[in-house]
């Protein structure tokens, strides 16, 4: 609709257009599908033209009046009774021209009382438009509009067609006023005034008048007056029935009373409602016949302030429940956590535990990186420390991949299980669902709950099938591709509370994704915010919590392959290194060449097999660690943000530049001590600046100095050092003046081996004493055999 004045017409033929003019039938289903008010005239307009098109395209029929009006055939009216049809035609085209010359009707409406209504008119000088109208007894009386006086008067015939009493009116210079009882004045207000401004003619309301209010079943929420301590939320509510008019609510009785001695357009303290015969049937009905609303039903009328498009009646307890429920009040931590929680980690952590006591789920679907994992295990440990979790009620959490070998492969025995939280994967969940729905939950944690996200998968049926008291889903990206994709999650979180998958779609997914509805859009945030909490790393709230670079430690777990080979190379190198009995300087020199070669070997094994043996199996799957990066490394592009890769080994440089070319189908760059410096800087200058170029792999030696890299947003380290300025160094070339992005630290840790163990040490000096341990790996040299053992068993 390019055209304004076509625009205008149209949003005007909106406002009259009733709600079921126009359905269209599904091919497969037997209900029509009401299309939104927005489009119905568009839609009508494009049958009608469409259908005119086709009919213009037959052969003629000799049709007059086709003839005249759509395919410019002149006529000379000659034919018997022919004489006065031309004239007939130009009288019924000119009402469609009233303000085509200097003038345009008024029509004032002036309320005398609530029963009698005044309608004067007048006419507004277009090259004057903000001066007052000019009164029609002006018009017809004064010397100045003489000359005019006759057209005038001619173009305001044509309205009474429309307007009753109008030629009186006219005839006796307006001293006979047109005047409606308030029976008579509600066809007029609702039908001639809408078609005289589609005809461009200016309608002055007086306020009471400008927005008719239409009644509407609505409902009143109280709380139950007997409630103690924590019950859940959704059953504290009670509600009964009412009739919104407006911003006021009155009972089904008072609105019947106020309608027993009238009907149409009735007077309701400074404005007027209308209610035809029709109506008032389907709002009895709906009051008198009305559904039992279900407990969610309820919360959401609350949360929204809305039922079914009408206000709803909150009481000031109902009011105070929902300011409780949005409260931002800190919960004491556990203290038994062994973490510093950031202000907005300590208001995540606070609202899950909240959402809890009061019987609800949550989904905490942080930007990746701003520390879900751990505002969960604080929940975890409120609930052991207030005892909710227990020998009889425990913790499952359900994670993609393990970072602890727990309920998982062929050996696993549920009767072993002792602890106070099960992890588990969505592969084993999905096939021993039946024997974990036997136990009692107290939490349920999902992580990576995109998993879920297609609702009729074995997968999804099997997680929701497990009765839990609390539902906690971790995600980051809780929508990727369409809204039910959130039905799904919160399905999960809060079963039944976004209703089922049709209602939803009805209510929610359809009105927002097809058709832009914005009071839909603020209604679904209404309803669902309490229980979603999403906090981005672009959020000026969040960033200033934050550091300028977050680390966070990622562990891997060794494949079957890996254990094998990593076990069979320490008990050599370890025998070699107990039959070492000297104590003079050649002793201690071989012995702690062993030492450095076996972390060498078993560095390697740990990032891949082919590493260590270079016998040329290019699998990936044969690395945890490889696994665990490519993980990563689908969140990370998804984002659509880059990423450098660090590693020791120039031959893991190789494999790693192998599998992600083969994963992705795009080789990534690889900056190593081989390359040229032209190489490096033409590397470096397509890692700034090209968008397409989104992981760099690099030598922790070659890359480690000198290099800025501001175009990532993430650091990986494949393997560690063991030296933290090394580490910080090869970080700082993505961490530096210039960057404009957080950065994130992705610290890859093999579990259960030397690797996990050393880091622990470094880590708990670096905590104690500012990291006096010695830089490097060399003291590992000087460690007893005892200490060996411990170490790398």
């Amino acid at each position: 609709m390019l055209d304004a004045q076509v625009r205008q017409v149209i949003e005007r033929l909106n406002e009259l257009v009733p709600p079921t003019l126009l359905l269209i039938l599904k091919k497969n289903g037997k209900d029509g599908t009401l299309h939104p008010l927005e489009s119905q005239v568009q839609e009508l307009l494009s049958l009608l033209v469409g259908e005119l098109m086709a009919s213009l395209s037959k052969p003629s029929t000799g049709d007059l009046f086709e003839d005249l009006f759509f395919k410019n055939k002149p006529y000379d009216f000659a034919g018997v009774g022919e004489q006065a049809l031309s004239g007939g035609v130009k009288v019924w085209l000119d009402r469609f021209y009233l303000t085509a010359g200097d003038y345009r009707p008024v029509i004032t409406v002036t309320e005398l009382s609530e029963e009698l209504f005044d309608v004067q008119v007048s006419l507004e000088d277009l090259a004057h438009p903000n001066d007052l109208p000019i009164e029609l007894s002006a018009v017809l009386q004064q010397k100045q509009y003489e000359k005019q006086r006759y057209k005038l008067l001619q173009s305001l015939s044509l309205l009474s067609s429309f307007i009753n009493g109008l030629d009186n009116y006219i005839n006796s210079e307006t001293r006979v006023p047109i005047r409606f009882d308030i029976t008579g004045f509600s066809p007029f207000l609702l039908t001639v005034l809408p078609a005289v401004k589609l005809l461009d003619v200016k309608v002055l309301l007086p306020k009471s008048l400008q927005h008719l209010l239409k009644p509407k079943a609505t409902v009143r929420l109280k709380t139950k007056s007997d409630h103690q301590g924590y019950i859940r939320l959704d059953e504290l509510l009670l509600f009964d029935w009412q009739v919104a008019i407006g911003d006021t609510f009155v009972s089904p009785e008072a609105f019947r009373k106020l309608l027993s001695n009238a009907g149409g357009l009735i007077r309701f303290k400074e404005n007027y409602l209308y209610v035809n015969e029709e109506e008032m049937v389907r709002l009895q009905k709906a009051i008198e016949n009305g559904k039992e609303l279900t407990a969610y039903e309820l919360l959401q009328a609350a949360l929204a302030e809305e039922y079914q498009g009408a206000p709803v009646c909150l009481t000031d307890d109902v009011r105070e429940l929902i300011k409780e429920l949005s409260s931002n009040e800190a919960i004491p931590l556990p203290a038994t956590l062994n973490a510093t929680l950031r202000p907005y980690q300590q208001r995540g952590f606070s609202w899950m535990y909240r959402n809890s006591r009061i019987g609800f789920g949550s989904i905490i679907a942080d930007d990746m990186g701003l520390g879900k994992t751990l505002q969960v295990i604080t929940l975890l440990l409120k609930y052991k420390e207030e005892k909710a979790i227990d020998v009889k009620h425990k913790a499952l959490i359900v994670v993609p991949t393990l970072s602890s070998h727990i309920f998982h492969g062929p050996a696993r025995d549920i009767n072993q299980f002792d602890a106070d939280v099960m992890l588990t994967t969505y592969g084993v969940l999905r096939s021993d669902h039946e024997l974990l729905k036997k136990q009692k939950w107290q939490i349920m944690v999902i992580d990576e709950a995109q998993n879920i996200k297609n609702h009729d998968t074995n997968q999804s049926k099997a997680i929701k099938s497990i009765p839990s008291n609390l539902r906690i889903a971790m995600s980051g990206t809780p929508v990727e591709n369409r809204l039910t994709e959130f039905w799904s999650i919160m399905e999960y979180a809060n079963k039944g509370y976004l209703g089922n998958m049709k209602s939803f779609k009805e209510n929610f997914s359809d009105p927002i994704q097809v058709f832009n509805d914005e009071a839909a859009v603020a209604r679904f945030r209404k309803i669902t915010s309490p229980f979603m909490m999403r906090r981005m790393k672009t959020d000026k709230s969040i960033i200033s919590d934050l550091p300028d670079k977050v680390e966070q430690n990622q562990f891997a777990l060794l494949t079957q392959q890996q254990a094998a080979l990593y076990e069979k190379t320490m008990q050599a190198v370890m025998a070699e290194i107990e039959g070492i009995e000297g104590a003079d300087g050649q002793s201690l020199f071989k012995r702690q060449g062993l030492v450095l070669q076996m972390i060498l070997a078993l560095k390697q094994i740990c990032n891949h097999p082919t590493n260590f043996l270079k016998n040329g199996h290019f699998d990936a799957s044969l690395s945890g660690k490889t696994v665990l990066l490519f993980e990563l490394l689908d969140s990370i592009l998804e984002a659509g943000e880059k990423v450098l890769l660090f590693t020791q080994f120039k031959e893991m440089g190789d494999l790693l530049q192998r599998f992600i070319t083969d994963r992705y189908g795009e080789c990534p760059m690889f900056y190593h001590g081989g390359c040229s410096v032209q190489e490096r800087q033409q590397m470096v200058d397509r890692f700034q600046h090209n968008r397409a170029d989104k992981i760099f792999l690099l030598s922790l030696k070659a890359a480690g100095t000198g290099l800025n890299l501001t175009a990532a947003a993430h650091v990986i380290h494949y393997d560690l050092w063991w030296n933290p300025a090394v580490e910080n160094q090869a970080t700082d070339r993505a961490y530096r003046i210039g960057q404009k992005k957080n950065v994130m630290v992705h610290r890859f840790i093999t579990k259960n081996t030397f690797e996990e163990k050393i880091d622990e040490m470094i880590q708990q000096k670096k905590h104690l004493a500012e990291m006096t341990v010695a830089t490097g790996e060399n003291w590992l040299g000087k460690l007893s055999n005892k200490e060996l053992r411990e170490l790398f068993s």
